[in-house]
């Protein structure tokens, strides 16, 4: 007969214990493994303060497609594709971002840019046109808004004025938009200038103007807009082309919007390169130069419209190009 002694009985008990401990572990893993997964993105909204002002950068999302051979307009698409893959983006692929932006004042909400609205979701299949609903999700109201300041004319930033009943996605803001870009984009004889998909564009600003049904206020060169909010020509990208300075206090942004546009990081590091959507890019690049060299030696912070979410930081010089440098990600406003 085996004796029971107080060492065995303690082993015994231990070894019980493990087993059962094994057992649950086993049922805790089943349970876990049977969650489903959650399929779906957060909301893309990010805030920060300029002095007083309030900005809410709230993405449109995202464009996915094959690398063009037209794509560079001015460098062979092998060398493009390399560039992609030293930078560790997916070779033959261009990933596009989005990211319109609200400035609250205090005084003014005032949207930049409005997306590219409903046809961009229709094309994508949802990974654009994401403007209206993230900003709904940020808490902002777009009847609340009482500016809509558009940087040019481009589909991507002038759809989203419309909603998808082809009615005013802000029925109660004034509208602003470039002089320079009005006139090139209202005349159709510039068109057969472009190729597709180029020369599209001229017929969705004559689709979205109809709408608007003149409810445009025109600016041109350096003015300002907003209190707060001064337009700075950048040209080239499109003739009318327009950056912003948002300035409380003795804080300031500017904002670049489409100074590179595309896979805007890609034409910061190459800012000879020209992008297939530049109308002049002789002038888009001389215009990259001058002013990535002005906020670099200035170390003034920028928000951009085709930077990854949520898109602001500073543009230091690195060799003959720049290179972005994304801010660090703030949990408090």
């Amino acid at each position: 007969m085996s004796q029971i002694t107080r060492r065995n009985a303690l082993a015994g008990a231990a070894a019980l214990t493990s087993a059962g401990a094994l057992e649950s572990i086993r049922v805790i893993d089943v349970a876990r493994a049977a969650a489903p997964l959650g399929g779906k993105q957060n909301s893309g909204w990010y805030r920060y303060k300029v002095g007083e002002f309030e900005i809410t950068v709230v993405t449109d999302g995202v464009s996915f497609g094959p690398l063009s051979d037209a794509y560079v307009q001015n460098a062979p698409k092998n060398d493009v594709n390399a560039e992609l893959v030293a930078m560790h983006y997916a070779p033959d692929k261009t990933s596009n971002w989005y990211n319109p932006i609200v400035v609250n004042t205090g005084s003014k909400l005032v949207v930049i840019d409005a997306g590219g609205g409903p046809p961009a979701s229709q094309q994508t299949k949802g990974t654009l046109g994401q403007f209206h609903n993230n900003l709904a999700a940020a808490g902002i109201d777009k009847n609340a808004v009482d500016v809509v300041i558009l940087s040019h004319l481009h589909g991507d930033h002038i759809s989203g004025l419309l909603d998808s009943d082809n009615k005013l996605a802000f029925p109660n803001a004034q509208l602003l938009m470039p002089t320079g870009d009005i006139k090139f984009w209202t005349d159709e004889s510039n068109a057969s200038r472009f190729p597709d998909p180029v020369k599209a564009q001229f017929a969705n600003v004559k689709r979205v103007m109809g709408a608007l049904d003149g409810k445009v206020t025109q600016y041109e060169g350096s003015k300002e807009l907003v209190a707060g909010i001064t337009s700075m020509p950048t040209p080239g990208h499109t003739p009318g082309h327009t950056s912003f300075t948002i300035a409380s206090g003795s804080d300031h942004i500017i904002h670049q919007v489409d100074v590179t546009a595309g896979m805007g990081t890609l034409f910061v590091q190459k800012p000879d390169w020209h992008f297939l959507f530049d109308v002049d890019g002789a002038l888009a690049e001389q215009t990259r130069r001058k002013f990535y060299d002005m906020v670099a030696a200035d170390k003034v912070r920028i928000q951009g419209y085709h930077f990854p979410f949520p898109a602001v930081g500073n543009i230091e010089k690195d060799g003959i190009g720049y290179r972005w440098v994304p801010a660090a990600w703030n949990p408090t406003i």
